[in-house]
């Protein structure tokens, strides 16, 4: 599956008089690591406003890139074209369907929602107002996986794979006090990446065949995709290893492939991402490979794995 900009769309280099108003909701590690940089430095747009649940944060982000904070996200949307998330996603959920239904465009973070309910209103009212949406999924947007996933897509004859996301990123570091994720598991944080990545390698999951999730909170999801392949996701964030191991496998008539990282950071994958949003937004795409309904597919994976794994049909 081809991700990057919408036929005939590039982005435009902006002044500032043009750039596109974004608004950060979120103030945490990933929002200083990643969002508010990337946002501040793209010419296509700037980082206007900040909303988060610690007002101390936001104030201190939004300090280092010149921006304003906002008391309420409602207030946050009166200013701004697009918004930007970095939060837990029962927090993103209810803000971004009322910012879609006020006509702002939307970068959301994966899971897109807490439930499969809440992803579809979401969808809705993205479809519904007619605004422009990303799903962060980081390595979609690196050049190198854009690349290899094209090359197996003309290849074909992908029989099955296997993805390994395997960190320890609960039990120490700047996620480790990360209340959702230690609540939710790597199920909902990494699921979406290797779920991602297996699907646009070998077709689109159409089941969950059984998944299980041990003691140690090891996931093991076996998925079944549309023309047959089969595939394997091993998901845990709380063994000691470091650095942690990211891999997609795929193999078939061709043999054996690894989707390899040739280096692309998490900075420029946002940075590409920001080019792609841009375009959507100047030329009035609303459609996308990673849009909202990428999000609310993969959501349906993780609540098809999570009653499986719980013995529900």
């Amino acid at each position: 599956m081809k991700v990057g900009w919408p036929d005939g769309a590039r982005p435009r280099i902006c002044g500032v008089d043009d750039q596109l108003r974004v608004g950060l909701i979120g103030a945490g590690p990933w929002a200083n690591q990643v969002h508010a940089p990337g946002i501040a430095d793209h010419p296509g747009t700037r980082l206007t406003t900040v909303w988060a649940r610690r007002p101390e944060a936001a104030e201190h982000l939004a300090g280092t890139y010149g921006a304003t904070t906002a008391p309420t996200p409602e207030d946050l949307l009166d200013q701004v074209d697009a918004v930007a998330f970095a939060v837990p996603p029962e927090v993103q959920a209810p803000i971004a369907t009322e910012a879609a239904a006020r006509g702002r465009h939307l970068i959301l973070e994966k899971p897109i929602a807490a439930t499969l309910d809440d992803a579809e209103r979401l969808a809705d009212a993205v479809e519904r107002h007619g605004v422009a949406s990303l799903v962060v999924l980081t390595r979609r947007y690196a050049p190198e996986t854009r690349e290899q996933l094209a090359q197996l897509g003309d290849a074909g004859g992908w029989v099955g794979g296997s993805a390994r996301w395997l960190t320890g990123a609960l039990l120490g570091g700047p996620f480790s006090h990360s209340a959702w994720r230690h609540e939710r598991g790597p199920l909902d944080d990494v699921g979406p990446h290797a779920f991602d990545l297996l699907d646009a390698a070998l077709g689109p999951i159409t089941d969950v065949v059984a998944a299980d999730r041990s003691e140690h909170g090891l996931w093991q999801v076996v998925l079944r995709h549309e023309g047959g392949a089969t595939s394997v996701a091993t998901m845990t964030m709380t063994l000691p290893i470091n650095p942690g191991i990211s891999e997609v496998v795929v193999y078939g008539e061709h043999g054996h492939r690894v989707l390899a990282d040739r280096g692309s950071t998490a900075q420029q994958c946002f940075t590409n991402l920001l080019d792609d949003f841009v375009a959507m937004v100047d030329s009035g795409t609303t459609e996308h490979p990673l849009d909202v309904r990428r999000g609310l597919h993969l959501q349906r994976v993780i609540e098809l794995a999570r009653r499986k794994a719980t013995g529900g049909a």
